[in-house]
């Protein structure tokens, strides 16, 4: 008699054991170990490609707006002129005053009062240039000091967003530094010519001889500018050797983007001193990389928002972003000097650590520098 029904338990186990694997489940494959966590690196890249993503978007769609609202200003052709000789400044001094004059009223007949004004002050019977341009962003060139007499000399160079609109805070700058150079230099002795004691001479030059980038733009991030800079800014290190000759100690005082120009013009600079402040990184990797018999010096204030910009390297969209290591780290191998508690802008602020440190340094105080 055949039994009907439940098959035995033994049976049963059987058959679930043949049953056929979920095909689902196949697909999923066996469990995976988690995921290690991504390095500082990858992190770094993947915040860095949203934020060049965002910035391209950006510029796409804000700056032919911005084009739009605001047309080209004219300007007349910078003057044409000889490299300086102590016996041309005036000369090359007056002929910028009058293209600044120029500029200004071609500014104001075109509608931009902020150019306008800008170019004026640049006009005045008080100010000295070496370079004036005002066609597009603008380029100058300022002598704050008797450079015709000067045997120590500080060349300033700027970082983002230094136009000749935001020329004003570049010069106070520069002005500070020169004012804190006159009041230290009574007290400083130096042999003079014919070995005997007497004040140092001062000059400062505020160096916009380039076409800086904007803070919030992708051309910050990497070292194209510079190395388009880095030329002039040669050249003009040269020029200025013919002016106050040889013997004269020559320091070059970098800010910001402005200390990348240096990183890229710094090899086989005549200089004294290369100072790097606020620094994202110069492009090169240490001290030695620059190629330079100059003494390289470098300071960050403790409230300085640099402090966050890391300090890599990487290939993104055909081009190499970052801009290397950092000028204050022991590896670099700069002379790091106190900058006090200021932020990125401070370092030139009168009665500051760093404005301090920075006037020893173009004297030749090095053994007065309080280090970090």
């Amino acid at each position: 008699m055949e039994l009907r029904g439940k098959p035995p338990a033994a049976g049963r186990a059987k058959a679930a054991r043949t049953t056929p694997p979920d095909p689902a489940l196949e697909r999923l494959g066996p469990p995976q170990p988690p995921k290690p966590p991504p390095t500082p690196r990858a992190r770094f890249l993947r915040r860095l490609s949203r934020t060049l993503l965002a910035a391209l978007v950006t510029a796409a769609v804000v700056v032919p707006v911005s084009a739009a609202a605001r047309p080209r200003i004219p300007a007349p052709a910078p003057a044409t002129l000889a490299p300086p000789t102590p016996a041309t400044l005036d000369k090359a001094y007056t002929a910028n005053r009058a293209n600044a004059a120029e500029a200004s009223r071609m500014a104001a007949a075109h509608g931009d009062r902020t150019r306008a004004a800008a170019d004026h002050a640049m006009a005045a019977p008080s100010r000295h240039f070496l370079t004036f341009d005002g066609r597009g962003q603008g380029l100058a060139v300022e002598v704050l000091g008797d450079l015709a007499h000067a045997d120590r000399v500080a060349v300033l160079v700027p970082g983002s967003d230094t136009t000749l609109e935001t020329y004003g805070r570049f010069r106070a700058g520069a002005g500070a530094l020169q004012d804190h150079l006159n009041s230290l230099d009574h007290r400083h002795g130096t042999h003079g010519t014919h070995g005997t004691t007497s004040r140092p001479h001062t000059a400062v030059i505020a160096w916009l001889g380039y076409e800086t980038p904007g803070t919030v733009s992708t051309t910050v991030l990497t070292t194209g500018r510079a190395e388009d800079a880095a030329p002039p800014l040669k050249r003009f290190m040269r020029e200025l050797r013919g002016v106050v000759g040889e013997k004269a100690h020559v320091s070059l005082l970098c800010h910001s983007y402005g200390t990348v120009v240096c990183g890229r013009a710094a090899r086989g600079l005549d200089v004294d001193d290369i100072a790097l402040v606020g620094s994202p990184g110069t492009g090169a990797d240490s001290v030695s990389a620059l190629r330079t018999s100059a003494r390289i010096w470098a300071a960050r204030g403790a409230d300085d928002w640099i402090v966050n910009v890391p300090h890599v390297h990487a290939d993104l969209f055909g081009a190499t972003v970052g801009l290397g290591a950092d000028p204050v780290s022991p590896a670099f191998g700069a002379h790091v000097f106190a900058a006090g508690t200021g932020g990125h802008s401070d370092y030139f602020k009168p009665g500051s650590v760093s404005l301090d440190n920075l006037a020893r340094i173009v004297l030749g105080d090095t053994s007065e520098v309080t280090r970090a």
